[in-house]
């Protein structure tokens, strides 16, 4: 029997059991879930194995890479950044970095990156894996290129570079690289182990991600939005197993290159949840939050080809295209393969989920995710939390 780590309200027992049979049935190598309510974990379960071949297990400081759940902690450091009066999103980017102006972009806003409706999901086709990690020079193609549609149009979810746009606005406004400053407005004051890269003092703890054996891109005109932003990001063998490699855990990916556990995700979301305010530590103010929560796009997303809406930074619900979150006062983003980090705030509760075995999946993965979405609000509902 699979060795089930930590502790669970009775509440939720079914979710611990799911969060078993997973582990046991094979479904999950190694994974880390939490739930987190009123600042509170009421379910905090690790277990099974932090490499493919099983000799490692799964420990309760394990962390993995969680691909774009990270998009969510680095826009979380520009709406800090907007509570702070330092920036305002409804600003052109150009007013905090001139070089963005060429080309066409110099009417794409602060909000228009958040809402990836900046026209900018990729680099021209034909870029490679080691000129994204150069993340200096990637961001200054990107400064470089025109818009792939009119930018605030639609959205078109931007694969990789919006963490590297992001990034460089942090830099130019606060002074602070995009790891240092997550390091010390976010993870620190929160006490959250979550690293954008990670030292190469904590890669003995770092759990093996085993990409997906199979892809499920449909078949799309090669003229399209899609083609185009697919052909700008090489995700190929290479890509899916980037994170396992020192090149990828020294570099300051935004997007994609966070470090965490379901624990971590859980903690940083509740501020969130909790409406900006954790442990007495106030890291948003509830303004800031509701204006994160404003819809900024909704309809068919051009490259992911999905109905979804985003606000400043964040998904909210869409019961078209994912049924298992409901409609209301809430947040969410995941992770390729399966990672989450979902924020209600309508119930203060926050979900955090990290795991090493991938699935083909861009917004939660239906074999797991969307089942502990699906359990968690069971029990709440049926506990009338």
């Amino acid at each position: 029997m699979t060795e089930l780590h930590g502790h669970c309200d009775s509440a939720f027992n079914a979710v611990r059991a799911l969060f078993r049979e997973r582990l046991e049935s094979g479904a999950e190598i190694g994974a880390s879930l939490c739930i987190n309510i009123d600042g509170k974990n009421v379910l905090d379960l690790w277990g099974g194995f932090a490499n493919e071949a099983r000799t490692r297990p799964w420990e309760r400081d394990t962390v993995t890479g969680v691909w774009s759940s990270s998009k969510v902690v680095t826009c979380l450091a520009v709406n800090i950044l907007a509570d702070r009066g330092l920036l305002d999103v409804n600003e052109k980017v150009s007013t905090y970095w001139p070089e963005f102006a060429a080309n066409g972009k110099e009417n794409v806003k602060v909000s228009h990156i958040l809402s990836h409706t900046a026209g900018v999901p990729a680099w021209a086709p034909g870029i490679t894996l080691e000129e994204i990690l150069d993340v200096e020079g990637a961001t200054k193609k990107l400064a470089e290129l025109a818009p792939m549609w009119t930018p605030g149009e639609f959205s078109g979810y931007h694969l990789v570079s919006q963490g590297h746009l992001l990034g460089e606005i942090v830099r130019r406004v606060s002074g602070k690289s995009l790891t240092q400053f997550i390091a010390d407005e976010i993870a620190g004051p929160l006490g959250a182990d979550y690293h954008l890269g990670l030292p190469e003092a904590d890669w003995p703890r770092a759990a093996d991600l085993i990409p997906p054996t199979e892809s499920r891109m449909p078949q799309i005109d090669p003229a399209s939005i899609a083609a185009r932003a697919f052909a700008g990001t090489p995700m190929g063998a290479a890509f899916a197993n980037s994170p396992n490699t020192p090149e990828f855990r020294k570099q300051e990916l935004g997007a994609i290159g966070g470090f965490t556990n379901g624990r971590a995700l859980a903690r940083i979301g509740a501020m969130v949840s909790c409406k900006g305010t954790v442990d007495g530590k106030q890291i948003l103010s509830p303004g800031a939050i509701s204006s994160m929560l404003q819809e900024q796009a909704a309809g068919t997303d051009a490259v992911l080809m999905t109905y979804l809406r985003f606000g400043l930074g964040v998904g909210l619900p869409v019961p078209q295209s994912l049924p298992v979150i409901p409609e209301g006062n809430i947040c969410f983003w995941g992770g390729w393969g399966g990672s989450l980090i979902l924020m209600d705030l309508d119930r203060r509760m926050t979900i955090g989920y990290a795991m090493n075995k991938m699935y083909p999946t861009v917004v939660g993965s239906e074999e797991t995710t969307h089942r502990y979405i699906k359990a968690i609000y069971e029990a709440v509902n049926q506990a009338k939390l």
